[in-house]
C-alpha cells in the first residue's frame, strides 16, 4: 500500500517449454497461475460489462511521468498494461511543475486507487489518495507543517482507460476531526519516533486532531445510500495499548455516509461531499488549543481548517484485538529505535450479502501488519449495518503468506473483491451490481498484491474466494474463505470457452489472429503467459505485433513454415504450454 517500491528479483519462469498435443479443443478448461509478472500494488479490480474486460488500477506500475497503472484482462490472469497511467504527474522529482499535470494539490504518496462505473450516466469515477503540498496543509489539518497530510482525490472519464480528468483540483470535501484524541505528537521530540512512556503523560497532551485518510473504498448499498470507507493513516496516530502498556502507532478503518449529488450528476462536474448531517458534526466538541501551543513542535503555526466533520471507526485493534495483527508492535526495540511500534488496518473492501436469517450482513475485508513484511495478511469482519459494529472472524487471517509452498508467496494483502462474468455473457451487469451481489453463475475473487520472494516487488495475484451462504450472519467466522495458490487453477467461470478468429494474407505466411474470452474480451498475445503457434511442428511466430485497430487483433508472421492449424496455448506453472483452442486454417 505505501510508498512505491522497486520491482526486483521476480522469479524467472522455466526456460524450457513443450507443447501439449492438440485435440482437446474448446472442451478443455483453461488454466492459469499467479505468475507475478505484472508490477502492481494495492490493485483494485472491477468487471466492465461494456467491454467484457476486467480492469485493475495500481499504485505502482505506471509509466514515467504518470500516477497509477491501468491493466486490463479477459480472465483475471493474462494482463495487458495500458501505456501512461491514470493521471499525468504534476511535478518532477525536484517538485518543478509539469505542464498538463493533474492532482496538483498533492506532492507524493499517490496510493490505493479505486474506480466505480455509473451505468446510468456512463461515467467512471477514479478515487485515490495523495499527500498534500506543504502550502495546502493548513486548509485541512490543524498544523501547517503536519507531515502526514493524506487526502482523497477524484477524477472522471467516459472510458475505464481514460483520459481521466479531475472534477476539481482539490481533495474531496471531508474534514474528519477527532475531538477526543490526545495529540501526543505535540509533546514528543522532533524525530517523532518515541511516544510518551505512560498513559498519564500522554493524556497531558492537548485534545483534538484532524485525521489523514488513505485507501478509499465505496459501498453502494441497495437502498441507494453511498458509504465511504477509508484508512486512518497510522502516521502520528498513537494509541495506548493497555495490555502492552505502551503507545502503538496504528491505523483504523473509518467511514462516513456520502451525499448522492456527485454520483447522480449527468455531467460528472459535482465534487463528492459527505452527508449533510456529518458536516461540522464535531465542531461543538472541539477543544481549544492551550494558549501556549503556538506550533507543532516548533515546525509550523496553528492552522484553522474550515470544518470539523464526522466519521466512525469500524475496524480497530482495541475494539476487537487479534494476536495476528501484532507482528510489528515491538519494532522500536527490535530495530534499535529506527522503526516505530506500529499496527496497520488498511485496504478495506466491503460487500453486502443476505444472511442466513434473511437480514443483510456486511462483510468487510482489511489488511493488517506492514505491507513491506512477509506476514502482511488479510482478515474479515461482519456487521448488520454499514456503520457496524463489526465483529472480526476468529478464522483470521483468511489470506496470508505461503513460505513453504513449492513457489513461495509473501506479503499478501490490500486487494479488492470482484465477480467473474455472469453465466450469460451477453447480460449487462454494472460494476455497482457486481460489487453488491454475485451474478448468476459467477465466482468471487480477491485480486491483491503479493511477492514471490521477500526481496521482490509487489505484483498482481488472483485468489479464489468462497462464501458459504448458510454461515453468513453477524459474528460469522467461516462464511468467507480465500484459496491462495501459486499453482495452476481453472480460469474464472464464464471467461471460457476461448475463441480464436484468424485470417491469412495472400502469401499464407502472415496471419491476423484475435483470441477472445466468452464475453468477447481480447487476450494480449504478447503478454508472455499465452501465445499462438502454428502446426505442424509447433512453429513459433518470427514476429508478432498489434495490428493497430485497438481490437485485440495481432499480426503473426511464420516465415516460410507451412501452417495448417493455429493453436492458442497457455503457460503452466511447470513451464509447459497447454492448448486451449485450435483452428484449422486450410
Amino acid at each position: 500500500m505505501r510508498a512505491p517500491g522497486v520491482l526486483a528479483g521476480l522469479a524467472m519462469l522455466p526456460s524450457t517449454v513443450m507443447a501439449v498435443p492438440t485435440g482437446a479443443g474448446d472442451s478443455q478448461v483453461p488454466q492459469f497461475y499467479n505468475s507475478a509478472r505484472h508490477v502492481a500494488a494495492d490493485p483494485y479490480a472491477f468487471y466492465d460489462s461494456n467491454s467484457g474486460q476486467f480492469y485493475v488500477y495500481s499504485t505502482e506500475g505506471a509509466d514515467n511521468g504518470y500516477h497509477f497503472a491501468i491493466y486490463s484482462s479477459p480472465d483475471l490472469s493474462t494482463w495487458h498494461k495500458h501505456p501512461g497511467g491514470v493521471l499525468k504527474a504534476c511535478y518532477d522529482g525536484k517538485m518543478n511543475p509539469i505542464e498538463g499535470g493533474q492532482a496538483c494539490w498533492a506532492r507524493d504518496w499517490f496510493w490505493a486507487p479505486e474506480t466505480y462505473y455509473n451505468e446510468k450516466t456512463g461515467w467512471y469515477f477514479f478515487f485515490f489518495a495523495g499527500r498534500l503540498l506543504e502550502n495546502k496543509t493548513a486548509e485541512y489539518f490543524r498544523y501547517s507543517k503536519f507531515e502526514e497530510p493524506s487526502k482523497i482525490g477524484v477524477a472522471v472519464s467516459r472510458s475505464p482507460t481514460g483520459p481521466f480528468r479531475e472534477i476539481e483540483s482539490r481533495p474531496i470535501d471531508w474534514y474528519p476531526f477527532d475531538p477526543d484524541y490526545h495529540d501526543v505528537n505535540l509533546i514528543m521530540d522532533e524525530k517523532q519516533m518515541l511516544p510518551p512512556q505512560s498513559l498519564e503523560e500522554g493524556q497531558k497532551a492537548p485534545k483534538g486532531t484532524f485525521i489523514p485518510t488513505i485507501d478509499v473504498n465505496l459501498l453502494f448499498d441497495e437502498d441507494d445510500r453511498i458509504y465511504l470507507y477509508a484508512s486512518r493513516n497510522a502516521y502520528r496516530n498513537w494509541n495506548w495499548d493497555h495490555t502492552l502498556g505502551k503507545y502503538i502507532e496504528e491505523s483504523n478503518i473509518i467511514m462516513v455516509e456520502m451525499s448522492r449529488e456527485w454520483w447522480d450528476d449527468p455531467t460528472a462536474s459535482t465534487m463528492p461531499e459527505i452527508e449533510k448531517s456529518q458536516i461540522d458534526l464535531h465542531a461543538k466538541d472541539a477543544p481549544k488549543l492551550p494558549c501556549n501551543i503556538k506550533s507543532y513542535n516548533g515546525t509550523g503555526e496553528v492552522a484553522r481548517p474550515p470544518r470539523k466533520d464526522g466519521w466512525k471507526t469500524v475496524i480497530s485493534y482495541g475494539a476487537d484485538p487479534q494476536a495476528w495483527e501484532n507482528y510489528h508492535v515491538d519494532d522500536y526495540q527490535k530495530y534499535n529505535g529506527t522503526k516505530k511500534d506500529r499496527r496497520w488496518s488498511e485496504g478495506s473492501a466491503i460487500i453486502r450479502r443476505p444472511g442466513a436469517d434473511g437480514k443483510p450482513v456486511y462483510l468487510l475485508t482489511y489488511s493488517a501488519n506492514n505491507f513491506e513484511a512477509a506476514n502482511y495478511g488479510v482478515g474479515f469482519a461482519s456487521a448488520e449495518s454499514p456503520f457496524g459494529p463489526f465483529k472480526k472472524s476468529s478464522s483470521n487471517p483468511v489470506l496470508s503468506q505461503l513460505p513453504d509452498a513449492a513457489i513461495p508467496v509473501y506479503s499478501t494483502g490490500h486487494g479488492s473483491i470482484v465477480a467473474s462474468p455472469p453465466r450469460n455473457a451477453e447480460e449487462k451487469v454494472g460494476a455497482q451490481e457486481v460489487t453488491l451481489r454475485t451474478p448468476e453463475g459467477s465466482e468471487l475473487f480477491y485480486v491483491h498484491h503479493a511477492r514471490n520472494s521477500t526481496t521482490a516487488g509487489r505484483a498482481i495475484y488472483t485468489t479464489r474466494m468462497t462464501l458459504k451462504t448458510s454461515d453468513i450472519r453477524f459474528g460469522t467466522n467461516d462464511a468467507l474463505s480465500m484459496h491462495l495458490t501459486p499453482l495452476d487453477q481453472p480460469l474464472p467461470e464464464n471467461t471460457y470457452p476461448i475463441k480464436m478468429v484468424s485470417s491469412c494474407d495472400a502469401t499464407g505466411r502472415q496471419y491476423t489472429v484475435r483470441v477472445v474470452s466468452k464475453p468477447g474480451a481480447w487476450f494480449d498475445l504478447t503478454e508472455g503467459s499465452n501465445r499462438v503457434i502454428g502446426l505442424p511442428g509447433d512453429v513459433q511466430a518470427t514476429s508478432i505485433q498489434a495490428n493497430g485497430k485497438q481490437d485485440g487483433s495481432f499480426v503473426l508472421n511464420f516465415g516460410d513454415a507451412p501452417i495448417n492449424s493455429l493453436v492458442y496455448q497457455r503457460l503452466s506453472v511447470d513451464g509447459t504450454w497447454v492448448t486451449a483452442v485450435s483452428k484449422n486454417v486450410q
